[in-house]
């Protein structure tokens, strides 16, 4: 096998195609009869994937995944020191090796994606992250900070009508309970999606506006994405306005708005109104 390409954004993109095609060929070679072995063999061979690669072409990075072992546990670095290398490294990569196990796991759905993103130190942004990429396998698509996608435009069908809907990604499984009153104050529609990936994909894309969450998830759910949004120049942050950041103690990182420029004050506003 030839090398992978040696600049971050570009080996993220690599990385996650190469997971993507494993994992898709893992549904043509399982099928979809048992959901829950699928979901188990698809984390293990993308994370396997990325891990033996993240190991042989970037050795001296560290690396934070979903699938590793006391991941999502706090830790104190002072006490913890041998056991949270990442605190103290340069440069850490953040994946997710299979966002969204119950859509990829269902047939025929596509609303799932790899996350490869990169944390360094010296990053000039609040949230650190240098290059990422969405792999979104089943839509035979990947979107990265090496090509950011260009900022997502009202159609043109949309500025003729004049304002339309707002339209917010929402989890098709566990949306924050404040989002429907929210989205009947702002006058927006929801629009349910799978993993966060997918939804903050499609912000990017501008097939939705805007996707809030709050409730729980962790930093490896959103930082490839958000990479890849804040590259392409969409608002990215916590829902009480304050920056993202990544490669924290504490690997949590509960909610966030991902949205077009002109949306932020306007959502934010009504966020501070029904999300207390």
């Amino acid at each position: 096998m030839s090398s992978p390409p040696m600049i971050d954004g570009a080996f993220a993109r690599w990385l996650a195609s190469r997971a993507g095609q494993a994992l898709l060929d893992l549904r043509t070679e399982m099928g979809f009869a048992d959901a829950g072995a699928l979901k188990s063999a698809g984390d293990k061979v993308s994370h396997d994937l990325i891990r033996t690669e993240l190991a042989k072409w970037r050795a001296d990075d560290a690396v934070l995944s979903e699938e590793d072992e006391g991941s999502r546990l706090a830790w104190a670095a002072e006490v913890n020191t041998g056991a949270v290398s990442r605190l103290n490294a340069d440069r850490v990569w953040i994946v997710d090796p299979l966002d969204g196990t119950r859509e990829f796991a269902e047939e025929g759905r596509s609303d799932w994606a790899v996350h490869v993103a990169l944390w360094a130190r010296n990053a000039p942004s609040p949230h650190g992250l240098v290059a990422g990429a969405v792999g979104l396998p089943a839509q035979d698509r990947v979107l990265g900070t090496d090509y950011p996608p260009a900022y997502p435009q009202m159609t043109v069908e949309a500025a003729a009508a004049g304002e339309r809907k707002i339209r917010l990604a929402a989890s098709r499984s566990r949306p924050p309970v404040f989002l429907t009153d929210l989205a009947e104050d702002v006058g927006a529609h929801l629009v349910p999606m799978g993993s966060a990936g997918a939804k903050i994909a499609a912000v990017v894309t501008g097939e939705v506006d805007a996707y809030i969450h709050a409730g729980g998830q962790y930093e490896w759910d959103s930082a490839a994405p958000i990479a890849v949004a804040t590259a392409t120049g969409l608002h990215a942050s916590r829902i009480d306005g304050s920056a993202l950041k990544y490669n924290e103690a504490d690997p949590r990182l509960p909610d966030l708005l991902v949205c077009r420029k002109d949306l932020a004050t306007r959502l934010l506003a009504a966020l501070q109104r029904h999300s207390g």
